[in-house]
């Protein structure tokens, strides 16, 4: 009887190891568990309900994103890798990450640059970013250029070649004038209207975001409205960009009163870009101001971009300028914005729930 009851013991004991082992043999690597509650698997295609932007649910719903530098050279390129894009998922509770490909500027897709090579910079972005369950932006990069007309025919190339192949996605967001300066709302407009049919004809229903004229500050100058007072019709889930950088103080004197009037007027607004800095990205950052422009956004659910993740010597740059570490960043890899930025977002992300 002892044998007997040994041996079951024995037999029972294996056969638990079994269990564990096989149980452990299918058990879902961390990514594809995760998969099932990222942004994108949560909320679903975006799209604009009046001033919002809303999710599958029709529920109001907020990027919080970061912004590549320029992805045409070495300060931005780098970070266009799944496992940076996985440490803004999920150590700094970003939900978006935004692929900014300069125009002009160091060898722009316009400018001399390998355009081949870059859209490939593109397609994989938007692979980690789908990957992972983030929302993207593919970024025009207009800035030195100015004037977007100047890019026309390029740039419905380019969106005509993005739109065929991400048309059945529900991420995809185009922003297809980046800061446009130097040139009317009308001229823009006129721009717009030619590069959004050409999405159109491709992708029914992804969210394009419009430039705006002064780099993207809703009007012409401090206190001209003209986007709000004439905005693009016929189409729909379209937003209109606004930028600021939180040292500027023609920024914080004016800007708050342009978003208040476009959104009485009825248009959607997203900012594609923010900073912590001067414009210029160099000098002094300012805190309180950050928090100030943060807490209205969050109040209203206005989406938002940080410019960005790069390494760049300068004090718009997330990173520090000695960082070498391309993703898995400890605070101590972070410049002072990037440790505000992170922290700020985790709290965000904290307060609306888990993959928000």
């Amino acid at each position: 009887m002892k044998r007997k009851t040994m041996w079951r013991r024995i037999t029972a004991m294996l056969l638990a190891f079994a269990m564990v082992f096989m149980t452990a043999a299918v058990q879902p690597d961390v990514d594809a568990f995760a998969a099932v509650k990222t942004p994108v698997a949560t909320h679903g295609r975006l799209s604009v309900k009046g001033t919002n932007l809303v999710d599958a649910k029709g529920q109001k719903f907020q990027l919080r994103g970061v912004s590549t530098h320029g992805i045409n050279w070495d300060v931005g390129y780098p970070y266009v890798n799944k496992a940076a894009f996985k440490t803004l998922r999920d150590d700094w509770g970003a939900n978006a990450v935004r692929l900014a490909m300069y125009t002009s500027e160091y060898n722009g897709y316009c400018a001399g640059g390998d355009r081949a090579a870059l859209r490939n910079q593109i397609h994989k972005g938007v692979k980690y970013a789908t990957e992972l369950g983030m929302y993207v932006i593919i970024d025009w990069h207009i800035l030195n250029d100015g004037n977007p007309m100047t890019r026309l025919a390029q740039a419905k190339t380019f969106f005509a070649i993005m739109a065929k192949r991400y048309k059945g996605q529900k991420n995809i967001i185009y922003e297809i004038c980046n800061e446009p300066n130097g040139c009317q709302w009308s001229t823009i407009k006129s721009y717009a209207t030619q590069v959004i049919k050409v999405i159109r004809n491709y992708d029914k229903n992804a969210v394009i975001v419009v430039g705006t004229p002064t780099w993207s500050q809703l009007g012409s100058d401090g206190t001209h409205n003209e986007v709000a007072d004439s905005p693009i019709r016929g189409y729909k889930n379209i937003m209109y960009s606004l930028h600021f950088y939180a040292n500027e103080w023609s920024h914080n004197q004016y800007l708050p009163a342009k978003l208040t009037y476009a959104r009485k007027k009825g248009l959607a607004v997203m900012v594609t870009e923010f900073g912590m800095s001067a414009a210029s990205g160099g000098g002094g950052i300012s805190y309180s101001s950050t928090k100030t422009w943060l807490d209205r956004l969050d109040k209203l659910s206005v989406s938002y971009f940080c410019w960005s993740l790069s390494n760049k010597n300068e004090s718009c740059s997330l990173l520090k300028s000695s960082t070498r570490k391309t993703s898995g960043w400890t605070t101590n890899d972070l410049s002072s914005a990037g440790r505000y930025i992170r922290a700020r977002y985790r709290i965000r992300e904290k307060a609306l729930g888990s993959r928000a």
